[in-house]
């Protein structure tokens, strides 16, 4: 235990006290990183996805690719301005489950939950994986180690996030705004060199590109959609401040608010930017993501060997694998919000020692790690299962949020012109939000369940049907055990106490004497003939101590311990059903992780058996074990005084 402990201190640090919560609220300067790093890092492989499905109709689509780029910035500017609402409208987080539920019920509440806790799993996996493929773009001999980099990675941010929220933003913090920061800087030195006439085109500027697919009239708009769909990466993300509203610093609206605003402005420049320098240096999108269209925009601006390139490179592999970090903020918070509505397991609701849901944090890391390791760290497989679930989620959120600001207006008589002015804004805001997303679903289901999305959706509809089972097994448990329209339980007309024995030592007479201590209607011990001599001897001890109780021995023709005792207590349970059966069980508690192996299984099977025996109470008689102490042997003296002293 000492070991484990020393090893989670070391990884997790000192625990903080319950009254110490709100010292872990976030100011905007430190939110910003730790709830935006994911649509900020977004913005370094949209452009790339726009580009490589807009190649597949030719040369002359890539120039479609800035129209595309020009509809996705409108929409994420739509969306940025509806989710401000929802940040003010329902400050006590959640997001589109908490504005569904409130405005829809429950299905379309489960629903949107299903489809964000599916886009966080996603949301890490991808972010890790696009992350990884920056750095093997600027070190191949690394490609091979993908998978084994994604899951270290992976690793590592679940370990920094169950250190605190705080401590994973200043952790975070720095390689956020060095990507930004480096990013404009990019696009200062660009425009200088266009103005001198200097700019360098892509590596891959005078690589042909050939048309795949058949194009004109509704194969055109197709392809279109297409791109746009893959596009829409660069909104995944946007939902995480609404969802994380309580983890702010008062006031916590107006300052979630805020820091929404201020991702929206920095992700809608840098999206937009990166769009105009790849077209302009006709950067081409290769199919497996090595180089990126990022790192040939930057190796034309910077040069291939200069330090900016290398430090830009290295900033745009870390946003990206940070972009994870969002959905580690975002995924243990709802589900804990789920969980305390008794969707999901009520553990996901407990605060670990740094006051996170740490539960919630090696859940989400778990699930991402598996879905690296089945995918072989393959972006292209992997972002075809994205942003379903953030449109989903969208498009419910917007919706209740235009049903939420209805019902206020038919309520509010006491409402002021001016506030009934804001609020018809407002509606009209989340309105045209709802219907853009709705409309991005569509597309995005059209284009990409032929492409493998359709796990996405299977996995939210398995999901939904989960949370429905959690939900309804709480509440028949709830029914069972409530004491309204019930008497107080009946006393036991007698409790039957047996006490398992294998070997009469120490352990075994301190399981006698406690349960004697009970005060029994009837004491007796219990062991099973495994081994003939090892029984006889037990028997002999038996006598030669002359033990007060009766030894039952329970064949067991083919070696079994937890079969024979279970039908024994069965057959005095059915012998007097108002009987309590107490069975008392003596085991070994060690003082290392690792001897747990050694001892206990078969207490630990009977004692998994027993309490699936109605009438039957399964008590543990424990016996610390000396942690590496040489003891000497005890004298006949002692060891009579201390058998003694235990009867």
């Amino acid at each position: 235990m000492t070991v484990q402990l020393g090893l989670k201190r070391m990884l997790v640090g000192r625990p903080l006290q319950t009254h110490q919560l709100h010292e872990t609220l976030l100011p905007k300067w430190l939110a910003l990183p730790i709830f935006a790093s994911d649509p900020l890092s977004s913005v370094a492989y949209a452009t790339e996805e726009i580009v490589l499905v807009a190649a597949l109709g030719g040369a002359v689509f890539l120039g479609y690719a800035k129209w595309v780029a020009i509809a996705i910035a409108a929409l994420m500017a739509i969306v940025v301005l509806s989710y401000r609402q929802t940040c003010r409208a329902y400050p006590g987080g959640g997001g589109a489950f908490a504005v569904s539920l409130d405005n829809f019920g429950e299905p379309a509440a489960l629903t949107a939950a299903s489809a964000l806790l599916v886009d966080y799993v996603m949301t890490v996996a991808v972010s890790i994986v696009a992350g990884v493929v920056a750095i093997t773009s600027s070190v191949p001999s690394l490609r091979h180690d993908a998978v084994e980099l994604s899951v270290g990675f992976a690793v590592i941010l679940m370990v920094v996030n169950l250190r605190g929220i705080r401590e994973s933003g200043r952790a975070f913090a720095v390689p956020t705004y060095a990507f930004v920061v480096l990013t404009f800087v990019m696009f200062a030195i660009a425009g200088a060199q266009a103005g001198a006439g200097h700019l360098a085109s892509a590596s891959t500027a005078d690589q042909s590109v050939t048309q795949a697919t058949r194009t004109g009239g509704l194969f055109t708009f197709f392809l279109l959609a297409r791109a746009f769909a893959s596009g829409c990466t660069a909104l995944t993300g946007v939902e995480a401040i609404s969802n994380g509203v309580p983890a702010f610093r008062a006031p916590k609206a107006r300052n979630a608010a805020r820091t929404l605003a201020a991702m929206g402005i920095v992700a809608v420049s840098m999206f937009a930017g990166i769009t105009v320098l790849a077209r302009v240096m006709d950067a081409h999108a290769q199919p497996d993501g090595n180089p990126s269209v990022i790192s040939q925009v930057a190796a034309g601006v910077f040069g291939r060997h200069d330090v900016f390139f290398y430090l830009f490179q290295g900033a745009t592999a870390a946003i990206l694998i940070l972009a994870a970090n969002t959905a580690f903020n975002g995924f243990p918070v709802l589900s804990s919000i789920l969980a305390e509505r008794d969707f999901l397991p009520r553990q996901l609701r407990q605060r670990g020692d740094k006051l996170v849901f740490s539960n919630g944090i090696l859940l989400l890391g778990g699930c991402a790690i598996a879905l690296i390791i089945g995918f072989d760290a393959n972006i292209d497989k992997l972002i075809q299962l994205y942003i379903i679930g953030v449109f989903t989620s969208f498009t419910l959120s917007q919706a209740g949020m235009v049903r939420h600001w209805g019902r206020q207006l038919r309520s509010g008589l006491t409402l002021s012109t001016v506030e009934r002015r804001r609020i018809k804004v407002a509606r009209v805001i989340n309105g045209v939000g709802a219907t853009a997303t709705c409309m991005v679903l569509v597309v995005v289901v059209v284009t990409k369940v032929p492409q493998g999305a359709w796990l996405a959706i299977l996995a939210m509809g398995a999901l939904f049907i989960g949370m429905k089972a959690v939900r309804r097994h709480y509440r028949e448990v709830e029914r069972e055990i409530t004491l309204e329209n019930h008497d107080n339980p009946a006393l036991p007309a007698r409790n039957r106490a047996v006490v398992l024995v294998s070997t009469l030592h120490l352990p075994a007479m301190r399981a006698i004497a406690y349960a004697k201590a009970t005060r029994p209607s009837r004491l007796e011990a219990v062991t099973v003939l495994v081994d003939g001599e090892a029984t006889a001897r037990l028997e002999d001890q038996w006598v030669e101590r002359d033990l007060d109780i009766p030894l039952v021995v329970l064949d067991s023709p083919y070696r079994e311990v937890t079969k024979p005792v279970l039908e024994y207590v069965r057959k005095l349970r059915g012998a007097n059903p108002r009987d309590v059966v107490t069975v008392f069980i003596p085991e070994y508690v060690v003082g290392r992780w690792w001897e747990n192996g050694l001892h206990n299984q078969t207490a630990l099977r009977l004692k998994a058996r027993l309490l699936f025996e109605p009438g039957v109470m399964v008590t543990s008689v424990p016996w610390p074990l000396r942690r590496g102490e040489v003891l000497e042997a005890p004298s006949d003296g002692q060891r009579r005084e201390n058998l003694a002293r235990l009867d």
